[in-house]
C-alpha cells in the first residue's frame, strides 16, 4: 500500500469508522505537496496523512532514501514540514506529529526533487552510498577552496531542513514573565497528579505540556482508572484545575529550556496550531519566561526503536506510536503488522492492532520465555509469538512489503538459526523506553545509567527540582500517579504550605517480565556489509557508521556524535542516542555508563525567532543608552552614532549644511571661542580601599603612588603582552579614593579586567570597584573663552593660579554641586563639569543661557576626533589595535619601568619582537597636496613602483580635513617612523590613485601645549 495507490482527497482508507478522540462531525480540508486531503478536528497533520495512506513524508540526508512517519510526538525525526499558505506565513521544520490539523492548512516536504515520491538523488544515494562514510564531508569538501560556495549550496539543499521565508511575517508574537511556586513540566498522569496536589495545597502552579490537550500517555491508552477509561479521569482533573485562580494551564506549550536558578522558557503555540494567520488582536506564539520556586519534571519517556536492516523503510514505526494513532486518532497505518520487541509493554500495540480488526502477522520477541499479563492476552487472541528471535531485515522500497526473521542467541548479538520471511506492510519495534532527561541536563546535571530500566535517569542537581513518573524509569501508570503526588507533597512542604490528602484512582494490575537489553539486532553478515541499519534517521547515521568511527579512533561519545552527526539537527537524538551509545560502547568494549551520554542543550525542540523576539522586532534589537541631555540633542537636530551602546551626538548640522560644513564650523568655533561636548558616556569607575594606589600602579604603566589629592593623571592600560587596550584620566578624590575614566566603549571591559586581576592575582589587596558611569552627567567646555563662561555660573575660583592644568575641584555650577576637572582632549583650555545625572540637562541649558555672548557651540564626536587629532592625541581602539605598545605610540613618558612592582604588560613590551627598531610607530602624515584627505586604512609603501605584492610599511589610522589648519591631517603607523621624519611615504588606492605624504610629528597644532595651560 503506497501513497500512489490513493487518489488525492481520498476516503481516508486507514481511518477506523469509530474510536479515537477526533471529531468526525467536523471534516477539515488540507493541502499536502499540492494535493488536497481530508481529516477531522482533533487530528495532527501526521495522523491525517497516515489516515489518507500517505507513506513518504521526506527523504534522508545522505542517501535520499524515502522516509515515513516513525513516531507520534516530539521525537519524530522524518516528518519535518514547511507549513504555511503563503511565503509570509510559512514556518520551517514543523513536525507533522506536533502540528494540529486545521481547515485550509498547507504543508509540504522540505526535500525531494522533482518530488518526494520520485527523488533523483535517491539514485546517487544508491550508487554512492559506500562513498559517504562518517566524516566524508570533512574529507570530501575541502578542495578546491574556490568550490566551497557551490558545495555549501548543495549540502544545504540535501540536508532536508526547511527554509526561512523571505517575506515579512504578518503575525504578532509576545513574551511574558511569570512567577510561580511550582512549575510542572508535563501533563501526563504524573504531572496532573502533581498539579492537583499542589493546587489543593494553595500553591501557585504552572503546568505546561507540548500536546494540544493534557493527559499525556493516558490519551492513547486503553487502561482504566477507577474502572473507567483513563481519559475520563484526565477530563475530571483538568476541569478541577481550571477552577483554581492560581493555576495556569499551558497546552500546546513546549518547555524548551531549563536554566540556572529555576528559570524556564516555554514556547506556547497560541493560534498557529489552528490558523494560517493569527486573528486580529491575537498572537501566533508566546514565550513565557518563568521563575519557579520549585520545578517538577514529569516529562515522560520516549520509546526506542530497534536497529535492524532497512529499518527506515516507510511503514517501520515505534510500537507506541502505532497504538497512539489507533487509540487517539482512529487511524491504523497499515493492514499486516509484525511487532518486534524486547519487552512486554509493546505487546499493547499488537493487541490494539488486532482489536482494530487488522492482521497481526507475528510478535517477534527477542526473549526466550516472555511471561506476563499482556503476553497472555496476545496468546488468548491467537496471535503468533516467535520467541528468542529478531527481525533482521525489512523488504520494500517506498513501503514495507515483508520481513526477514531469525532466531537469536541468548545474548541477542548473533543469528542462531535459519531465516524465515513473512509478508507485512508495517513493522512496529520497541527496544524499551528512554526517560526524557533533556531538560534535567540543561543546568549541567549529568544523567545516571539505570540497568533496571535500561536507560538514563536524571542525575544530581543544585536546582530546586523534583522528578516524577517515567523520567525516573517508573513506567506504570500507578507509579507515575504516586510519584506525581509525592513530588508535589514534597514541594508543598518545602514551600511551607499545608499538605492536603489527595485520593488517587485505582489502576489496573499488570504483571510483566524483565525487558532484555537489546539495542542492535544482528545480521547474518557483518554490520559493515549488512543492509543499512539506521540509528539516527534524520542524519542517516548507521550502526556501521558508529562502529567505523570508533575504529578510526573516536572514543569519546561527544566525538563520535560530531564525526557521525548522530543527534544533530532538529531531532537531537531523541530516538537514536541510546542505541548509538550502546553500539559505540560495544565496539569500544566498555559499558554504557563508561561511554556516557552526550550533553543536551536548549532548545529541546525548535523555537521560532518570532517567539524569541516577541514584539521587539523591526529595528535592530540592540540596547540603547541615552545621556541626560539626549532630548536637547534631538531638539537641536543632532545626528547620532552608536558608541559602546550609547547614542552619542555625532555632529549638529544647521540648515543646508553638509556634514563637512558642520564639522568645519564646530572645529573653528571651539578653537576661536568655546565649544561644548556631552562627554557623559566616558566610562567612570569609582575605586576605593587602602590599597587603591598600589593597585593603580600595577594596572597602569605609569606611577601613581604620589599623586596628590585634587590632581589628575593620564594613564595607559596594557594587556599582559604589553599592548595598549585602553587609556584615560584618573583623579585622586581622597588618600584612598580615585575616579578612573575609560573610553566609552571600553568601560565594561576595563571593569572586568580590574575585577579579574583583583580576584585572581592580587586578592590580598584591599580595593573595591564601582561603576558610576550612569551616575554622572559630564559636559566639557573647551576653547579660549571656556574659563569666562564657567566663571559666570560657578561659585568656585577657576583662575589659572587657583586651578591649574590637571587639577580638579568641587564647586557649584548653576547652583548644582559639581566636580570640575581641568583636563583637555582638544589641546585647548578646557573644563570638564560633572554633576549628578538628574541635573545634567539643567546645567547644560544654563551653560547655553550664559554662553550666547561667546557663541557657545555644541560639537559631537566627529569634531572631537578632529580636534584631538590636531593635537596628536590617540583614541584607543582607533589608533591602537592590540598590536602596539606605548613606545610605538611615542608615549614612553607614560611608562615607569622603575616602579617597585611590575605593572601589567611590563615584561610583554620588553620581548625581543617589541624592541625591534623597525616596528611600526605612530607618526603624523601631511599629504603633499593639502586638499587631499587620506582614506583611513590606506596601506603605505616606500616605493609606489614596486612590483605587486608591494612591501607595505604601515597604514593610516586617523585622517581628517582640518578647518583650523586649512589642510588635511592624518596619523598612522610607519615602520621605524620616528626615525623617518621628513621622508615620503606613498598610499596606492583601489581606484588607481597614489597619494604622496610626508612623515611628520603627529602634533599639528600648538606643539608646546601653550593653549591648554593658559
Amino acid at each position: 500500500m503506497t501513497s500512489s495507490s490513493h487518489t488525492h482527497g481520498s476516503q481516508q482508507s486507514n481511518r477506523l469508522q469509530d474510536g479515537g478522540r477526533i471529531d468526525r462531525s467536523k471534516t477539515l480540508t488540507f493541502t499536502y505537496n499540492g494535493k488536497q486531503y481530508k481529516g477531522y478536528a482533533g487530528d495532527t497533520l501526521a495522523s491525517a496523512l497516515l489516515a489518507n495512506g500517505v507513506d513518504i513524508v521526506g527523504r534522508s540526508f545522505k542517501y535520499s532514501r524515502p522516509r515515513g512517519i516513525v513516531a507520534a510526538g516530539a521525537e519524530e525525526p522524518n516528518a519535518i514540514m514547511q507549513v504555511g499558505a503563503t511565503e509570509a506565513t510559512q514556518i520551517p521544520n514543523v513536525r507533522a506529529t506536533q502540528q494540529s490539523l486545521y481547515d485550509g492548512l498547507v504543508a509540504g516536504t522540505t526535500n525531494g526533487w522533482p518530488s518526494v515520491e520520485t527523488d533523483l538523488m535517491e539514485y546517487v544515494g544508491k550508487v554512492g552510498g559506500k562513498m559517504m562514510p562518517p566524516g566524508f564531508y570533512y574529507k570530501t569538501f575541502m578542495f578546491p577552496q574556490s568550490m566551497w560556495e557551490t558545495y555549501e549550496t548543495y549540502i544545504r539543499k540535501a540536508a532536508g531542513l526547511g527554509r526561512a521565508p523571505k517575506e515579512r511575517d504578518p503575525d504578532s508574537y509576545d513574551k511574558m514573565n511569570q512567577h510561580c511556586d511550582v512549575m510542572i513540566v508535563g501533563a501526563g498522569p504524573a504531572g496532573l497528579a502533581a498539579a492537583l496536589t499542589a493546587a489543593l495545597a494553595g500553591a501557585r502552579v504552572i503546568i505546561a505540556d507540548e500536546q494540544s490537550e493534557f493527559g499525556g500517555s493516558l490519551l492513547s491508552s486503553t487502561e482504566t482508572l477507577d474502572g473507567k477509561p483513563a481519559s475520563e479521569w484526565v477530563t475530571d482533573v483538568v476541569k478541577e484545575l481550571a477552577t483554581f485562580d492560581d493555576v495556569m494551564m499551558l497546552p500546546n506549550s513546549q518547555v524548551n529550556g531549563y536554566h540556572d536558578h529555576n528559570f524556564l522558557t516555554i514556547q506556547q503555540h497560541c493560534t498557529d496550531q489552528f490558523a494560517d494567520r493569527a486573528p486580529n488582536g491575537q498572537v501566533a506564539q508566546r514565550l513565557h519566561r518563568v521563575r519557579a520556586k520549585w520545578v517538577i519534571l514529569a516529562t515522560g519517556a520516549h520509546e526506542r526503536p530497534l536497529v535492524f536492516g532497512n529499518n527506515d523503510v516507510p511503514g517501520c514505526m515505534v510500537a507506541n506510536a502505532v497504538s497512539t494513532y489507533i487509540n487517539r486518532y482512529g487511524v491504523v497505518p497499515g493492514n499486516d503488522l509484525v511487532l518486534m520487541t524486547s519487552n512486554d509493554n509493546a505487546y499493547r500495540t499488537a493487541l490494539d492492532w488486532h482489536d482494530a480488526g487488522r492482521n497481526v502477522v507475528a510478535i517477534v520477541d527477542s526473549r526466550k520465555n516472555p511471561q506476563g499479563t499482556l503476553v497472555d492476552a496476545a496468546r488468548e487472541r491467537g496471535i503468533t509469538i516467535m520467541v528468542g528471535s529478531g527481525v533482521i531485515d525489512v523488504q520494500g522500497g517506498k513501503r514495507v512489503t515483508g520481513v526477514s526473521i531469525a532466531p537469536l542467541n541468548d545474548a541477542g548479538d548473533e543469528v542462531a538459526g535459519s531465516i524465515v520471511k513473512m509478508k507485512a506492510d508495517t513493522v512496529a519495534s520497541s527496544g524499551g523506553w528512554s526517560p526524557v532527561i533533556h531538560l534535567s541536563c540543561h543546568t549541567g546535571a549529568r544523567p545516571v545509567w539505570n540497568d533496571d530500566i535500561l536507560g538514563f535517569t536524571p542525575g544530581a542537581t543544585v536546582q530546586k527540582q523534583l522528578t516524577a513518573g517515567a523520567i525516573n524509569g517508573s513506567f506504570s501508570t500507578a507509579q507515575a500517579l504516586l510519584e506525581g503526588l509525592s513530588a508535589a507533597q514534597d514541594a508543598v512542604q518545602l514551600l511551607g504550605l499545608t499538605e492536603v490528602e489527595v485520593a488517587l484512582p485505582v489502576t489496573e494490575e499488570i504483571t510483566e517480565s524483565k525487558a532484555m537489553a537489546l539495542f542492535h539486532i544482528p545480521h547474518t553478515k557483518p554490520t559493515a556489509k549488512a543492509p543499512k541499519q539506521f540509528v539516527d534517521y534524520q542524519n542517516d547515521v548507521t550502526a556501521a557508521g558508529i562502529e567505523l568511527a570508533c575504529r578510526e579512533g573516536f572514543e569519546s561519545i561527544e566525538h563520535v556524535k560530531r564525526y557521525t552527526a548522530m543527534g544533530f539537527g532538529t531531532d537531537q537524538g531523541k530516538l537514536g542516542n541510546i542505541n548509538g551509545m550502546a553500539i559505540a560502547a560495544k565496539t569500544l568494549n566498555q559499558t554504557i555508563p563508561q561511554t556516557g551520554t552526550t550533553i543536551f542543550r536548549p532548545n529541546y525542540t525548535p523555537v521560532t525567532f518570532g517567539a524569541i523576539a516577541g514584539r521587539d522586532c523591526g529595528a535592530l534589537f540592540d540596547p540603547e543608552r541615552y545621556t541626560a541631555m539626549h532630548s536637547w540633542h534631538v531638539e537641536h537636530g543632532a545626528k547620532f552614532e552608536d558608541v559602546g551602546l550609547w547614542k552619542r551626538p555625532w555632529y549638529y548640522p544647521k540648515a543646508n549644511e553638509t556634514m563637512q560644513d558642520a564639522l568645519n564650523r564646530e572645529c573653528v568655533a571651539t578653537r576661536e571661542s568655546v565649544g561644548i561636548l556631552d562627554a557623559s558616556t566616558l566610562g567612570k569607575i569609582d575605586i576605593q580601599g587602602k590599597d587603591a594606589r598600589e593597585f593603580l600602579g600595577r594596572v597602569y604603566s605609569n606611577a601613581w603612588a604620589k599623586l596628590p589629592i585634587g590632581k589628575c593623571r593620564y594613564g595607559l592600560m596594557c594587556g599582559e603582552d604589553g599592548m595598549v587596550f585602553d587609556d584615560g584620566v584618573t583623579s585622586c578624590l581622597g588618600e584612598n579614593h580615585f575616579l578612573m575614566t575609560t573610553t566609552s566603549g571600553g568601560a565594561a571591559h576595563v571593569l572586568e579586567w580590574l575585577e579579574i586581576y583583583h580576584q585572581t592575582e592580587w586578592p590580598e589587596l584591599e580595593v573595591y570597584f564601582t561603576t558610576v558611569t550612569d551616575h554622572w552627567a559630564t559636559m566639557t567646555i573647551s576653547g579660549p573663552n571656556s574659563r569666562k563662561l564657567l566663571e559666570k555660573i560657578t561659585d568656585g575660583d577657576v583662575s589659572k593660579d587657583s586651578m591649574g592644568f590637571m587639577d580638579w575641584k568641587t564647586m557649584k555650577v548653576a547652583g548644582i554641586p559639581a566636580r570640575v576637572f581641568r583636563i583637555s582632549f582638544t589641546g585647548e583650555l578646557s573644563f570638564e563639569i560633572n554633576v549628578q545625572a538628574n541635573y545634567g540637562l539643567h546645567v547644560w541649558k544654563a551653560l547655553f543661557e550664559h554662553g550666547e555672548e561667546f557663541n557657545l557651540t555644541p560639537y559631537g564626536t566627529e569634531t572631537m576626533h578632529i580636534l584631538r587629532a590636531e593635537k596628536g592625541f590617540i583614541i584607543a581602539g582607533q589608533d591602537t589595535d592590540g598590536s602596539v605598545h606605548p613606545f610605538d605610540l611615542g608615549l614612553s613618558w607614560a611608562v615607569a619601568m622603575k616602579k617597585p612592582f611590575s605593572f601589567i604588560g611590563k615584561r610583554g613590551m620588553q620581548r625581543e619582537d617589541c624592541v625591534r627598531p623597525d616596528r611600526k610607530q605612530l607618526v603624523g602624515l601631511k599629504t603633499i597636496d593639502p586638499k587631499v584627505v587620506l582614506p583611513e586604512g590606506a596601506q603605505g609603501v616606500l616605493d609606489p613602483n614596486a612590483p605587486i605584492p608591494m612591501p607595505m610599511v604601515g597604514h593610516v589610522t586617523s585622517s581628517y580635513w582640518s578647518a583650523n589648519l586649512n589642510r588635511s591631517i592624518a596619523m598612522g603607523f610607519v615602520k621605524g617612523g620616528l626615525e623617518k621624519m621628513g621622508e615620503k611615504v606613498f598610499y596606492p588606492l583601489a581606484d588607481g590613485r597614489v597619494i604622496e605624504a610626508e612623515i611628520c610629528n603627529p602634533v599639528f597644532l600648538d606643539p608646546k601645549g601653550e593653549r591648554q595651560h593658559v
